[in-house]
Formats: C-alpha cells, structure tokens, sequence
C-alpha cells in the first residue's frame, strides 16, 4: 500500500518540472490526481502519463493567481475526485532584477503567483480538509526566502513571504486537522533552470556551491512532498524542509585549512 494510498491530491504546476515529478509520484504512492497547470496541454500530458501508467489523473486549467480560477480547481477536484486531502501550492515564478531595474508589473505578477496563490489555495482547500478530519498543505518557498538573493528581490521576498504565511496558516489550522509546510529546494534541475544553467561558468558555479557536488532532480523534491503529505509526517506542521545538497550548509571559503602542523598531519 503507497503512502498516499486513498488520498486526493491537488499539485499547481504539475504540467512540468517539480510539479510533473511531484504528481506522478503522488500517484504512485496510490492518490488521486488533479494535475494543475495554466498550459492545459502541460497539465494533460501529466495527467496522461500517469494514467497510462495505472494511476488516476485528471488534467485542470486554471492560472493559480486568480481567485475564480482556484475556486473551480478545488470545486472541480472534489466534484471529479471524491475529496481532497493534500494541496500542494507548487506553481510559480521568476522575474529577474534590483529594486532600480525591476519593474512595478513584474513584482506584482510574482507576488501574485508565488504568494496569493498559496493564500487563495488555503482560502478554498482548508474548509474541504477541515470537514474531512484533516490534510495536508505543502508550499514550494525556495532557499532563496532564506538569505537575500541579488538580482531576483522579488522572488526571494516572496519565498520568504511563503515560508512565513506557512507558519502562519499552520497556527490558524493545524488546531482543527489541517497540517502545513514548505519545501525549501536548492538548484533543481527543471527548464527553467537549466536554461540559466547554459551562460557561461553558471553551471559550474553553481555545482561547486553545492557540497554534495551536484544539482537536484525534480523528483528529489517529489521525495519530500510525498513525506510531508503523507501520515509518515503526522506530527509535522509549520515547518521548512531544506532540501539543497548542502548549498546552504557551506562556507563560501570552501573547506579551511588544515590547522595542525605540518608533521602532525
């Protein structure tokens, strides 16, 4: 029996990356799917994949920073799929830039898509969770909520927006059955990202900032949400999982010195 066995699961922007690792195995783990994405074709392939695969997926369209839009991807999951007990507000974006250069619009797109989303998620998904005894609600924040990114203010403001409405949403809830927690990824290797990786030095940078040696994989991250959403983490709620290959856990100095002597060594 899988760990999500019975379950029904909401992931936004399953259509690619973390979100299409995330509902497969969501899937495998025996929950019922519902594959959300703003590119409905990104959804269906998703959904179709695990379907072929003997799961149970359906594909939905709905742009995650628009109220209507998350009201009918609960309503529909529930009409469609019987319940809902996990909501993994996963969707999100990325606009590069300084305070200077970074314009008013694209702030408040990635506000909008990375922290309204999580709001409008709960807003609609605690009351079904709460009638049913219970759920679970992950956040995808980022590392980059932990410390203060240049050239992306806003991403990294509103991770670490995420990271505190998580501990917020899980004071309000947690009481009534309601579980809450964030994922804080490293450098995954999803499309976006490996795009970035293509300028030059940028992926070796960027492995060498990892103590591990290496970038993440989507389904590593799959790994821990299926955890966080599972009974495996029942006495967990309002927390940050790191999960970053040592990224955040290395000195930039790299390893010291050997301190000793040199005949002692």
């Amino acid at each position: 029996m899988g760990l999500l066995e019975n379950k029904v699961a909401i992931v936004t922007g399953g259509g690619s990356g973390i979100g299409a690792a995330s509902a497969k195995r969501f899937a495998t783990e025996g929950a019922a799917v519902a594959v959300v994405d703003m590119r409905m074709k990104k959804a269906e392939a998703t959904a179709a994949a695990i379907n072929e695969a003997g799961g149970h997926a359906i594909a939905i369209e709905a742009d995650v920073a628009q109220e209507a839009d998350v009201a009918r991807m609960v309503a529909t999951t529930v009409e469609q799929l019987g319940g809902l007990h996990v909501l993994f507000n996963n969707a999100g974006t990325l606009r590069p830039g300084t305070a200077v250069e970074l314009s008013v619009e694209d702030w408040d797109l990635v506000m909008a898509v990375n922290v309204r989303s999580v709001f409008l998620g709960a807003k609609y998904a605690v009351p079904i969770m709460e009638a049913q005894g219970g759920g679970s609600i992950i956040n995808t924040a980022s590392i980059s909520g932990l410390h203060g990114d240049g050239g992306a203010i806003c991403y990294a403001a509103s991770k670490a927006a995420v990271i505190n409405l998580t501990r917020a949403l899980a004071t309000d809830h947690s009481p009534n059955g309601v579980r809450v927690n964030a994922i804080c990824p490293g450098t995954i290797q999803t499309p976006p990202v490996l795009r970035m990786m293509e300028e030059p030095g940028a992926l070796e940078r960027n492995v060498n900032a990892h103590s591990l040696g290496r970038l993440g994989f989507p389904e590593e991250i799959a790994a821990a949400a299926v955890w966080l959403a599972s009974d495996e983490s029942s006495f967990i709620t309002g927390e940050h999982l790191v999960v970053d290959g040592g990224l955040r856990s290395q000195s930039p100095l790299g390893r010291l010195a050997d301190p000793r002597p040199s005949h002692l060594r």
